[in-house]
């Protein structure tokens, strides 16, 4: 993987990351609930099922894509149209104020917050979806697909941690800026707008090593 397509992945992850979405909303959540130190045990558990998921996906992909520049395509386009639908779609959502509920701090213990975080990303098929979009963008079939694949997983897994935690101290600090309906609407339009551009650069991509 070149430095230049590494640099794009990185790019990727971080519109990835900080779209408003199930792992956000559980982030904030479990920041207002629980607190920094505990609540980010969930995202924990969020990158252990982001990996789930990358492992999924990854599977079988790679000689698929090396035997058929036509499955390349097929998944690129789809990949864009994907990433635009998941903008207008976000665009448009009006979003949900995130809610607080203290009685149970004590009594749900870390692992249990891992797991859940864990099962939010293995069982949200946008993940897959996501993951069939962007990963082949970024993996040169004629070279090693283990280290590629290795870079690729940690890439996004930073960026999940970092951004993540940002959600869960934000909600455990200063929420009260993202209580309200308006203001979950003006971020999703935002995010919806990067979705979009994110799907209008993906049309530029081509099948590295081809």
């Amino acid at each position: 993987m070149t430095i230049s397509i590494w640099i794009t992945c990185f790019l990727a992850s971080w519109i990835f990351s900080l779209s408003p979405g199930a792992g956000s909303v559980f982030s904030m959540t479990n920041g207002l609930n629980y607190g920094f130190r505990r609540g980010y045990f969930g995202v924990v558990g969020l990158v252990l099922g982001l990996w789930t998921v990358f492992i999924a996906v990854v599977i079988g992909l790679g000689a698929l894509i090396q035997e058929s520049p036509l499955a390349f395509n097929v998944l690129k386009w789809a990949g864009v149209a994907y990433l635009f639908y998941l903008g207008v779609c976000q665009w448009v959502s009006k979003g949900s104020p995130v809610s607080i509920n203290r009685e149970n701090v004590h009594t749900t213990t870390l692992g249990r917050l891992v797991s859940k975080g864990w099962a939010l990303n293995v069982v949200n098929p946008k993940g897959y979806i996501f993951m069939l979009a962007v990963i082949p963008q970024f993996i040169d079939y004629k070279a090693s697909l283990p280290s590629q694949y290795l870079f690729i997983a940690l890439t996004f897994a930073f960026t999940d941690l970092v951004v993540m935690a940002g959600y869960t101290g934000l909600a455990s600090k200063a929420l009260s800026y993202l209580k309200t309906e308006a203001h979950m609407k003006m971020l999703n339009k935002v995010f919806g707008f990067l979705f979009m551009v994110a799907a209008a650069v993906l049309t530029t991509f081509h099948q590295v090593g081809v």
